[in-house]
């Protein structure tokens, strides 16, 4: 089984926020974009953090939105082997180098875990400067079954880090 491998991140010198997952899924790396599965919330969720529906725009355009509400996109395993999208079936990964990224992000003021497989690898990886707030999410995807209700108001607490909200 050869290695499923992170996209590169979507971040620019305004990011404030950066949320991170654990690994593109299977539906992710088929379409080379971030949370492409159709039952992944993750864009309705972050769309009520920006006030933009996300989820109705073009790839590039979420992305670009993401970037001017000054939110950042990366993964905290870099590669790894996984048959299927189940971050249990993780094996062998390779994190990425997350204490770099964060670095070369001057205005960051909060990084964010979307679920716990990313939470527990990225607090194990990540040593941020003390100003920036590390927080757990409920992960958007369909295999944690939280409803959407529940999601949206665990990710409300994001709202203080996004430009122009």
């Amino acid at each position: 089984m050869s290695a499923k491998r992170a996209f590169d991140p979507v971040t620019d010198a305004n990011t404030r926020l950066l949320i991170l997952g654990s690994l593109p899924g299977d539906a992710s790396l088929k379409a080379a974009q971030y949370y492409a599965h159709p039952q992944n919330a993750f864009w309705r969720l972050v769309g009520g953090v920006t006030g933009r529906d996300l989820a109705a725009l073009p790839y590039p355009d979420r992305l670009e939105a993401l970037k001017a509400a000054g939110v950042g996109l990366w993964d905290v395993i870099a590669s790894a082997t996984r048959p299927g999208s189940l971050d249990a079936a993780i094996r062998d990964a390779e994190t990425a180098d997350l204490n770099r990224l964060v670095g070369d992000l001057p205005h960051l003021k909060a990084v964010a875990f979307n679920g716990g497989t990313a939470a527990r690898i990225g607090r194990r990886t990540l040593n941020p400067p003390a100003d920036v707030q590390l927080i757990d999410l409920p992960s958007s995807s369909p295999a944690h079954t939280r409803s959407f209700q529940s999601k949206t108001e665990a990710w409300s607490v994001l709202k203080p880090f996004v430009s122009g909200t």
